[in-house]
């Protein structure tokens, strides 16, 4: 069975660039690379990554980024049911925490290396 991994990010981010480089020296180039900006995940392809992260839906949302702060999500979230929340990050990527790599079973969320090398690193799985 082959993998199709996918990195959404964006090409400005140099959090994205450095995580993109990890994935590279670890063996891992990704099939599609996604400007999440451009093109957010749909609602479904969201649902799918977050169902098979095993993390809360919080931790897609981009707490740090100016539209996360404009629509005051902080205060607005706790009240909204996880569609809504599915449904507001497919609205625009501007919301979602990035990059997020997705190969149909492991997903990552952000860029740590130490997660990188746990999840990424092909000789050590």
């Amino acid at each position: 069975m082959s993998v199709h991994t996918t990195f959404y990010g964006y090409p400005k981010c140099s959090t994205c660039r450095d995580a993109l480089k990890s994935l590279e020296r670890k063996g891992v180039k990704p099939d599609e690379t996604v400007n999440v900006f451009e093109t957010p995940p749909t609602g479904e392809k969201l649902a799918e990554i977050i169902a098979k992260s095993g993390l809360g839906i919080k931790k897609f949302f981009n707490t740090s980024g100016e539209v996360y702060k404009e629509m005051q999500l902080k205060d607005k979230l706790p009240g909204m049911s996880e569609a809504e929340m599915i449904a507001l990050l497919a609205s625009n990527g501007r919301l979602i925490k990035r990059p997020i790599v997705y190969d149909g079973e492991r997903v990552t969320v952000g860029y740590k290396e130490d997660e990188y090398e746990r999840v990424w690193n092909r000789s050590g799985g």
